[in-house]
């Protein structure tokens, strides 16, 4: 029996604005459904009662950009947020190179999201616009990622014998814990600097979405034998790792 492969990928935080008022139900909903009003009342307690100074750690947003978030996470809140597809919705380096307009419906369900207000989605779930991330503490709730773990890890466990191949940072991947089958099944690939040692971080988005892309289209063994604007792929003792070009700043 063939195996569905996942892509995980983090959230981008440039989005396109705007969307539509009502959307179909999304691959999570009815699961994450609680825990994600338990995430909107939390918010509503901050917007409400929280100082400035408070509201805009929490949303890591200061002077112009605050307002937008602001009026994002009231929308939030109230039900009133128009929704795009997440593939839609996210627009950063990763997204853009990814090029999701051009994969197939079928694709882009494949492609799993980590998010603050969501838990996990899929790219074909319709999301609002959001400024709120996985590592930082909300009310009662605590830090997100831990309040997200446990329902998050279930999500993925509940897709059977699926694989997943994770491109999410420290941030994201924190949302996924150790619990049942779901770490026997993922697939982690690390990007490297050209000494084989640095982590690359920022200079890596652009080559993740491409690789990402590949991996949707042709599977995971395609990592072996990568290459992309200098960028190599390779499988050392069962890891795979994505190589930096030479002149790659770290």
């Amino acid at each position: 029996m063939s195996r569905t492969t996942y892509v995980l990928l983090p959230p981008s935080q440039s989005k396109e604005p705007g969307g539509r008022l009502e959307a179909p139900p999304g691959f999570f909903d009815e699961a994450l459904e609680s825990p994600r009003a338990q995430v909107r009342r939390a918010l509503a307690a901050l917007l409400a009662h929280g100082s400035p100074e408070q509201i805009s750690r929490v949303l890591k947003v200061r002077g112009p950009l605050l307002e937008r978030a602001l009026e994002a996470s009231r929308a939030v809140v109230e039900g009133s947020a128009p929704v795009l597809p997440a593939w839609r919705r996210f627009n950063g380096v990763v997204w853009s190179h990814l090029d999701p307009a051009s994969l197939s419906q079928y694709q882009r369900h494949r492609i799993l999201v980590p998010s603050a207000p969501y838990g996990i989605s899929s790219a074909t779930d319709a999301i609002a616009d959001f400024r709120l991330t996985m590592n930082v503490g909300l009310g009662d709730l605590g830090n997100i990622a831990s309040f997200w773990r446990p329902t998050v890890t279930d999500a993925l466990n509940s897709l059977g014998n699926s694989r997943f191949v994770n491109f999410l940072p420290k941030e994201h991947s924190s949302a996924i814990g150790a619990g049942g089958s779901v770490v026997k099944r993922m697939v982690t690939v690390t990007f490297l600097g050209h000494d084989g040692l640095g982590v690359v971080g920022h200079d890596a988005k652009a080559v993740k979405g491409v690789l990402a892309r590949l991996v949707l289209s042709h599977g995971v063994d395609t990592i072996d034998g990568f290459d992309w604007n200098g960028w190599r792929g390779t499988i050392r003792q069962g890891e795979y790792l994505i190589i930096a070009p030479p002149k790659t700043t770290l």
